[in-house]
């Protein structure tokens, strides 16, 4: 069933984003849907994702997909009550278009396109660059931003360390490696007061707590018992 008509999944996305204080547009949740069929159906390019994983594509990897632009938001809002995180400082203002407006953010070894492809429909003022250097993964990627009509997104099939990018206000990561292993090869590529954002389990970062210079965020899916963790670090 195409996720546009599957509605048990939008209304568990939809819940959640609610939630967290975050309201999308339809044609941007139109968007999300499309992206999530293109994941689930397309097989020339090889499996992108478990079966198990495809029945719930919305609830667990699109909602998961988007805890980072729901942690800026959040941080946005708290910024007007003046409490705002020394490393968000330099990225919150009064709304979020105006925060992100022609920021650059780069996802390591983005695979399929999670996080990357759906913060990039639900925040199109920000210019993203999708790296990843499997072949398969990057046809596929440059098919889907056809097909989604994303100009703020640029794929680049080479290793994060090959790519070129550098001053970067945002580098992101999901389920790659280690948070150490991880920050090491971001931190070169961010500009200073840029900010590394990184989707774990909450077991396998949680000894990081006690980091001053690491923030964590925990959170919970849809309809997921597992806990997992935004962890964040700024490069000052």
């Amino acid at each position: 069933m195409s996720y546009r008509n599957n509605i048990k999944q939008q209304n568990l996305l939809n819940q959640f984003l609610r939630e967290n204080g975050v309201e999308l547009p339809g044609e941007t949740l139109g968007k999300l849907y499309d992206y999530a069929d293109l994941v689930v159906e397309t097989k020339q390019f090889g499996n992108l994702i478990s079966a198990k994983d495809s029945e719930k594509f919305l609830s667990r990897h699109i909602a998961d997909s988007l805890v980072p632009c729901i942690y800026i938001r959040r941080e946005t809002r708290d910024e007007r009550r003046g409490n705002i995180p020394e490393h968000l400082s330099s990225f919150v203002c009064s709304e979020p278009a105006s925060v992100l407006s022609s920021k650059k953010w780069a996802d390591m070894g983005a695979g399929a396109g999670c996080p990357v492809f759906p913060l990039a429909i639900v925040m199109p003022q920000v210019q993203f660059y999708a790296v990843e250097p499997r072949n398969m993964r990057v046809q596929f990627m440059q098919m889907a931003k056809e097909k989604l009509g994303l100009k703020n997104l640029t794929v680049v099939g080479k290793r994060f360390e090959t790519s070129g990018l550098t001053d970067l206000d945002f580098i992101s990561c999901r389920a790659l490696s280690t948070f150490e292993n991880d920050w090491e090869r971001a931190r070169p590529a961010l500009k200073k007061g840029g900010m590394f954002l990184t989707l774990k389990s909450y077991n396998n970062v949680a000894q990081l707590e006690s980091d001053p210079t690491i923030i964590l965020h925990k959170y919970t899916l849809p309809n997921e018992e597992q806990v997992y963790a935004l962890v964040t670090r700024g490069n000052e």
